[in-house]
């Protein structure tokens, strides 16, 4: 059994009274995503994300007898809001996907954690921890990733790139972060066929993950493998070869200097 590290993160003021009152005691909340990912690496947890058995109106009452604010955030897709003294916590009802066209998905609530892990992206996003004895559940062999450095879809990658293409993206920005050595072959392969998908997208989704990815702490190596994979031909077909090595030139001073990475330099 794999346990959760103790990170101060877990003692925010407010957070062991949300999880006493979403019912961890009866196994109706979890730990998810991010902070269970991070904090099993050491790092500094940004966002606290939770899943939960209770449909999105219960959660916003039980948040709400605990003395915090519930906010409908995302309500047609599950999510509420919980302003607790210590910054806010998102918790999800768990769901399953009826129907995907590569943008958006139309979402049904479930119960089961399995059915609901199943439909993040990696296996390294899916893991989940039991907030009350800190038990992490891995449906997927996210914990032998994150341990190898390993950014695997889970199932077959063309299908979850047909679910949502921005995942193209997602996985070379979670590879520039979390991954050590050569990019899972699989995932790879599945991003370079389905390249064009990709001008499906927004500008501004793309815009988004590119600026992420840029923003890392050395993303040079990664921009390089996508330029070779061609996969910014059908969204920047503008950038060519001299374009990567003045990208690479620029990031080599940063390091070199010290300097901050900025992802609009």
């Amino acid at each position: 059994m794999t346990l959760l590290p103790d990170a101060a993160w877990r003692h925010g003021a407010g957070l062991e009274k949300l999880m006493a009152a979403l019912g961890e005691k009866d196994a109706m909340v979890r730990f998810v995503g991010g902070a269970v990912r991070d904090t099993l690496l050491g790092l500094p947890v940004k966002d606290i994300d939770c899943a939960t058995r209770h449909l999105p109106e219960d959660s916003s009452r039980l948040i709400k007898q605990a003395g915090f604010k519930a906010i409908p955030t995302g309500i047609a897709h599950g999510t509420v809001t919980a302003l607790l003294p210590s910054g806010h916590v998102e918790v999800t009802t768990l769901r399953r996907d009826v129907a995907t066209d590569g943008r958006h998905a139309v979402v049904a609530f479930t119960d089961e954690w399995r059915e609901d892990a199943a439909r993040r992206d990696f296996t390294i996003n899916a893991l989940s921890a039991d907030p009350l004895t800190g038990e992490v559940h891995d449906y997927f062999g996210g914990l032998a990733d994150l341990d190898q450095g390993l950014v695997r879809f889970i199932g077959d990658p063309l299908q979850r790139i047909a679910e949502d293409h921005l995942r193209i993206l997602r996985l070379f920005r979670f590879h520039e972060r979390f991954g050590r050595g050569a990019p899972d072959q699989a995932g790879l392969a599945a991003c370079i066929a389905r390249a064009n998908d990709l001008m499906a997208l927004s500008r501004e989704r793309i815009a988004d993950e590119l600026l992420k990815l840029l923003g890392g702490k050395n993303p040079a190596a990664t921009v390089r493998l996508m330029f070779d994979s061609g996969i910014f031909r059908p969204i920047i077909p503008e950038i060519d070869e001299s374009g990567v090595e003045r990208l690479e030139r620029l990031i080599a001073r940063e390091s070199f200097t010290n300097l901050a990475r900025d992802p609009l330099r």
